[in-house]
């Protein structure tokens, strides 16, 4: 990756490495933009190289800032990506306390202090309210340790299929509609179950197989393999994977109609334009994936910030409709419209 040309691609005000050796903290900060507000960072764990840390940072930087300024809310974007360190595997087994978490946490939330009001944390995939609270310990740069984060995204998320399957499928009733589940981890299981109460036809994948055979245990569903459930007729793929689970190669694989899910950034800019020549809709994470976001930051109910989003897709669907555009082009140009409106204005 040519570091610097992809932060001026996207725009990136400021990169960070973070470091503390007895705790095992190794993690990159990223902060997109604090145009409309302090910049929320979604705090994730992964096992991952460097180059895919770095990259998956300003990803997520990224799309927190498009997420935010479509929802309305008065926040910029960031990430922080955490390598997790072999301790924590190591010690949390016979350390009843969590020491090593803690110990983890704590230390971002030292080094998360230096930045004043300019950051705020919550937590994102593998990192729980608990892991928050410790961060809190530290700063009062935090969000969302009280916010049940997963169930109000995987609900924003059932809501915002509806919103957009009204306009790509005709109607929003999943009953016998055919969905297929990329990713089946707390959010795409929270999901699955939401589209099975209401009778949707359920196919499901997981690089880890047993999470999918698990919920074929819990609910009515087909469980696939990866490949198998790409090539598999569906009216709607929802990637709830863990990023790029959609590469340009297999978009002329896919036989859905629409593209949404609560992964964050299931395509590449690329993929996305394949996806269009292709005709299918596709609904992007930063339109659709929110309402964990809006649930913290304005302390409303599962069923509120889900609403939430429902009006934003619905919007978007609306708009691409009207003008014959992409749903993915719509909600990108009203987010950056709303930035550079608001980020006019200057600060007060």
């Amino acid at each position: 990756m040519l570091m610097f040309d992809e932060l001026h691609r996207r725009g990136h005000e400021q990169v960070t490495l973070l470091s503390h050796a007895p705790s095992g903290l190794q993690a990159v900060l990223a902060i997109h933009s604090t145009v409309l507000g302090p910049a929320i960072a979604g705090c994730r764990l992964v096992a991952l190289d460097e180059d895919l840390v770095l990259k998956g940072a300003l990803a997520l930087s990224e799309s927190m800032t498009l997420k935010a300024a479509l929802t309305g809310l008065n926040y910029g974007g960031a990430a922080c990506v955490l390598i997790s360190p072999e301790n924590l595997l190591t010690e949390e087994g016979g350390d009843a306390q969590g020491h090593a978490r803690e110990a983890l946490f704590r230390a971002l939330g030292r080094q998360i202090s230096h930045f004043g009001g300019r950051l705020i944390l919550t937590e994102d995939v593998r990192v729980s309210g608990q892991d928050i609270a410790y961060v809190a310990q530290e700063t009062s740069s935090t969000m969302g340790m009280n916010t049940d984060t997963a169930a109000a995204t995987a609900y924003g998320v059932y809501r915002g299929i509806k919103a957009a399957a009204r306009f790509t499928l005709g109607s929003e009733s999943m009953r016998n509609v055919r969905v297929a589940i990329l990713g089946v981890g707390t959010v795409g299981r929270l999901l699955a179950e939401l589209l099975h109460r209401e009778g949707a036809r359920l196919s499901v994948a997981d690089v880890q197989s047993e999470r999918a055979e698990e919920l074929r245990s819990q609910l009515e569903v087909q469980v696939m393999g990866v490949d198998e459930l790409l090539d598999s007729p569906c009216d709607i793929l929802a990637p709830c994977a863990f990023g790029y689970s959609i590469r340009s190669q297999d978009v002329s694989r896919l036989q859905c109609r629409l593209i949404a899910g609560a992964e964050h950034h299931p395509l590449s800019r690329t993929s996305e334009e394949l996806a269009r020549e292709a005709g299918i809709a596709y609904i992007p994470d930063f339109a659709i994936n929110g309402a964990g976001l809006i649930a913290s930051a304005r302390n409303l109910s599962v069923e509120q910030a889900g609403e939430q989003i429902y009006g934003v897709v619905s919007r978007i669907a609306a708009l691409a409709e009207q003008h014959h555009k992409p749903p993915h082009l719509v909600a990108r140009k009203l987010a950056e419209r709303r930035i550079e409106l608001i980020g006019s204005l200057g600060r007060s």
